[in-house]
């Protein structure tokens, strides 16, 4: 899609915005023991609103205003507005002059809000811009799952959005990231717990889903004492993409398979199942179904395209583990099957990358646990398919963590996305070194930009 000119703002989504309810107040914006700031309770205006979805809206708009409004996509979990990414972003951005909003989304029914996110947004933009005016310059952000929300605005350019910036986005879409963490999860019961009745799909409560999470975590933590039990999380490790770096530790060796495995091991031991499985019953709940399977999955074939196969080989090998015996274990056990309708749902509702209207730049830790950065790999590939690479600039940190960044880094990003819609081309405004310069120029709390490419993302090819 070609890049489109200025557009009204919100002018096409009047209607949405005539059903919007409205309240204001002038309380400040800011806690009494935030940062110092120039955005002070006499600078900034709090509005907000309810859409006529039942979702609420917020706004902070400084006096300082200079023209721009960034709309904010939050994360998965939250069920109230948001505009920032976290508190220390919001302020440096009201100081900075920017005017700041956000919905809560409709999550009445499931915290999965992707059904009505993007409406939930463009709706907001509209509210927000009858009682503030138009701005010269609309801006899209969006952090973990609200990163998919803001990457369909970027898609869309709905709202009069100018530009985009992604932080740490689940943009691979529900329907890849229930597979592959499906493959991850198939492997654990397999092959940790064999007889054992473990459910992986089509959760009736979130405690269900726990449950899972529980039974999982405890069979990898059990397992990680014997040379056996380390070479198979390293094999469910690697349909995970689970990073190789894990916080607090120093990044192992190239060819350290036991310290790789150990940290790998630390993500899973830490918890990351007991907070996927739970999230998966809000997913499924909104798409009407499991939208992932595994039947007809070549578990051998998988494998071969990651990162971590010398790694899962090496560890088999230590232990005296048959790997072609377990691949054809699990291949000739994998018998879920997707509901097809959610499938359909997920792929309408929660999908990214079919193409982009507006420049997008995504940020991303290397080492992400929840969603791994090899998600960014995979969106390239359906942008450039859909012939708008041109409009993409992906930068990468390096870090361990979900969404971990500064709010130099942050802003050095949307900076750049600036910059782009200021001379109509990127430049070097997002290379790993312009953006390191831009943000430790800014003498906050540093930065980590790096040279990276992202690995493929591991995940079979659902027959």
């Amino acid at each position: 899609m070609a890049l489109r000119t200025r557009r009204s703002t919100a002018r096409t989504f009047t209607a949405l915005a005539a059903a919007v309810v409205l309240s204001f107040t002038g309380a400040s914006a800011a806690p009494a023991n935030a940062p110092d700031t120039t955005a002070t309770a006499a600078t900034v205006q709090r509005l907000n609103g309810i859409l006529a979805d039942g979702a609420t809206w917020i706004a902070d708009v400084p006096e300082n205003w200079n023209g721009t409004l960034i709309v904010f996509s939050h994360g998965f979990g939250g069920t109230a507005a948001e505009n920032a990414p976290r508190e220390a972003v919001r302020l440096r951005l009201l100081e900075e002059g920017y005017a700041l909003t956000g919905s809560s989304y409709d999550v009445s029914e499931t915290l999965w809000g992707l059904e009505s996110a993007e409406r939930d947004q463009v709706a907001t933009i509209a509210a927000v811009t009858e009682k503030i005016g138009e701005p010269t310059r609309t801006l899209a952000m969006g952090q973990s799952m609200g990163g998919l929300v803001n990457a369909q605005l970027a898609r869309s350019g709905a709202g009069g959005i100018d530009g985009a910036l992604g932080l740490c986005g689940l943009v691979a879409g529900a329907n890849d990231l229930h597979s592959y963490q499906l493959d991850a999860e198939y492997t654990i019961a397999r092959l940790l717990l064999p007889g054992t009745p473990v459910k992986l799909v089509d959760f009736a409560s979130e405690a269900e889903g726990a449950v899972t999470g529980r039974q999982l975590t405890d069979a990898v933590v059990a397992a990680q004492g014997t040379p056996e039990g380390r070479a198979r999380i390293a094999l469910a490790a690697a349909y995970l993409n689970l990073p190789a770096w894990a916080p607090g530790k120093d990044r192992p060796a190239a060819g350290d398979w036991a310290e790789q495995q150990a940290q790998q091991y630390e993500w899973l031991a830490q918890g990351v199942l007991n907070r996927v499985e739970p999230a998966r019953y809000h997913v499924e709940k909104a798409l009407g179904g499991n939208n992932s399977g595994n039947k007809g999955v070549d578990y051998a074939r998988v494998l071969a395209t990651s990162q971590h196969a010398p790694l899962v080989k090496a560890l088999y090998q230590q232990a005296g583990l048959d790997l072609r015996a377990d691949l054809r274990n699990l291949t000739a056990n994998a018998t879920i099957t997707a509901d097809p309708t959610a499938v359909a749902t997920a792929e309408r509702t929660s999908s990214a990358g079919q193409g982009l209207a507006v420049p997008l730049l995504n940020i991303h830790t290397v080492a992400d646990d929840l969603v791994p950065v090899e998600q960014e790999s995979r969106f390239a590939t359906r942008v450039r398919a859909a012939g708008d690479a041109p409009l993409l600039r992906q930068a990468y940190i390096e870090r361990q963590g979900h969404c971990f960044f500064t709010v130099a880094e942050t802003v050095a990003a949307l900076n750049a996305v600036e910059h782009r819609l200021d001379t109509g081309r990127w430049g070097n405004a997002a290379t790993p070194s312009a953006l390191q310069q831009s943000a430790t120029a800014l003498n906050l709390d540093g930065a980590a930009y790096i040279p990276y490419r992202p690995s493929d993302l591991t995940i079979a090819r659902r027959p």
